[in-house]
């Protein structure tokens, strides 16, 4: 009888799965199908928009947005949620530039690489190091990340206006703008603009979290706390560890993304970054991601971001008011939460 019992238990188990892996198939499917849709009509109201230049310029505007959204995905996918990531974007821009400037006069002149590479490492680790902040105020004090990355949106915000005095901290040598506004084998093919550097260094995170999310026990790890906390603890994880990681990472994305962005503008800017938690929170929705934690995919994100960017890019082109694209863009995230609930049921 007992054997009976467990055969229609797996029996059941297996069935589940199967339907979850099919409506997670459906809906990728289906929000593919609608930016096929989306991206003839935005073809149909301007000949450049399915040129290949313009899907370089589409790709090099997501990337900032992608790689801060990319390390969401592990926070959402745990449980959790994180504001902050705005805020680290300005704060790791104006680090960065004042630590450079200070290396710089230090070491002299003929310093400038050094003085570059230990400014862009500090901020790294900066970023990081708020990030394991965060997770551990919600491992040992349980409070909840929604209000601690809350207080630091505000808290990072005002010591990136701090450092800076309220102005752009400038002085970069001009060799560093490639880090986020170069071009690989521009101009080496007739027809081919090139390949924005800031759309490798994406791909490279992409690449880089997908292998860690499906092939590592860490990725495991993280959608077995993200799905039920307790459980995962009597499984033998370590949840604070996990949570230190997911968080970690993406306050290390965050500053990645701070860097490009100090790149692109050459100086360090505390105005920077306004809003970017809220675009990295649509692009891992739209993705298929639940803020209850335990669902969501690396792959899902990336078509979250290009998705995103292709209305942008096509609302743009069709010179649409900027309050009508706001509309626009909050209406496909309650759209995609609507249409997740949906199949998240009928799994």
């Amino acid at each position: 009888m007992s054997n009976t019992v467990d055969r229609a238990i797996e029996q059941s188990q297996f069935e589940s799965s199967g339907r979850a892996k099919a409506m997670e198939i459906l809906r990728k499917l289906a929000l593919f199908l609608v930016l096929l849709v989306l991206m003839a009509f935005f073809a149909t109201q301007n000949e450049n928009f399915l040129t290949l230049r313009n899907a370089m310029t589409v790709l090099r505007s997501v990337s900032i947005t992608g790689v801060i959204a990319l390390g969401m995905t592990l926070v959402i996918i745990s449980g959790e949620i994180d504001l902050s990531v705005g805020s680290m974007v300005a704060l790791s821009g104006v680090f960065t530039a004042w630590l450079f400037l200070r290396l710089a006069g230090a070491f002299g002149p003929g310093a400038e690489v050094i003085s570059v590479i230990i400014a862009i490492a500090a901020s790294l680790l900066v970023g990081t190091l708020v990030g394991v902040f965060t997770a551990s105020l919600r491992n040992y004090l349980r409070i909840p990340s929604f209000i601690t990355t809350l207080g630091l949106l505000t808290a990072l915000s005002g010591a990136a206006y701090l450092i800076s005095d309220g102005f752009p901290i400038i002085g970069f040598p001009q060799w560093y703008n490639y880090i986020g506004a170069g071009w690989l084998f521009a101009g080496r093919f007739e027809g081919f603009p090139g390949i924005p550097f800031q759309v490798i260094i994406l791909f490279v995170v992409f690449l880089f979290l997908f292998v860690l999310l499906q092939f590592t026990g860490m990725g495991r790890s993280i959608y077995a706390v993200g799905a039920n906390e307790e459980s995962a603890r009597l499984s033998g994880v370590n949840v604070r560890f996990v949570r230190c990681v997911a968080f970690g990472a993406t306050g290390f994305l965050a500053a990645l993304s701070g860097i490009m962005v100090s790149s692109q503008i050459m100086s360090g800017t505390p105005a920077v970054g306004a809003g970017g938690e809220m675009n990295a929170i649509s692009a891992v929705i739209i993705g298929g991601a639940s803020l209850s934690g335990g669902v969501g995919k690396i792959t899902g994100t990336l078509i979250g971001i290009l998705f995103l960017g292709v209305v942008q890019n096509g609302m743009t082109m069709m010179g649409m008011n900027t309050h009508w694209q706001a509309v626009v863009r909050g209406a496909l995230v309650i759209g995609a939460v609507l249409f997740n609930m949906m199949v998240q049921k009928r799994a």
